[in-house]
């Protein structure tokens, strides 16, 4: 299968005016969760989650290559990439902020592989890390998932820069 195709045409609009065009999409929130050689953990809120195949089992999620996690993500072996649920956009928020550890005072568990799980979450799925893809000024990650489990609820959604829920 051939996937190059000649470039598109220079676009007629700037970075702003796509990332409004971008925020109309409505989309669930993530926190991708891993674990440092050090035993502590690291953590970040993304939107940017799909499912890519169910046999074998694949997800993916794309981060900014300038991004201070970069490292750790595309070196560590597994990754949770945690769904939030409704009552969760502190999360959210929290993960997607530096602080110096977003991980105090909040619950989670421990994947089979020592990863993270929030407490909470709508779902889960523990990742290996298969595989990366730079495309423009983000890295695809496409994760072989493992283990995955989940508890039905509302979930959390993003739209238009913020944060809502669906009705029942």
């Amino acid at each position: 299968m051939n996937t190059s195709s000649p470039r598109a045409p220079a676009q007629a609009f700037d970075t702003t005016h796509f990332r409004q065009a971008l925020s109309q999409f409505a989309t669930g929130v993530t926190v991708i969760t891993t674990r440092l050689a050090d035993g502590s953990f690291r953590g970040l809120t993304a939107s940017s989650f799909n499912s890519v195949s169910l046999s074998p089992p694949l997800v993916l999620w794309s981060l900014g290559e300038a991004a201070n996690s970069m490292p750790i993500f595309s070196g560590n072996s597994h990754y949770v990439i945690n769904v939030l649920g409704a009552e969760q956009a502190e999360l959210a928020m929290r993960f997607s902020r530096r602080t110096e550890n977003p991980f105090d005072d909040i619950e989670y568990e421990l994947s089979r592989t020592g990863q993270p799980i929030l407490k909470g979450a709508s779902a889960w799925f523990e990742c290996h890390n298969r595989s990366r893809y730079p495309e423009g000024d983000h890295v695809i990650f496409v994760g072989e998932v493992e283990q995955c489990a989940f508890a039905a609820q509302p979930p959390l959604v993003f739209h238009h820069g913020k944060f809502s829920t669906l009705p029942d």
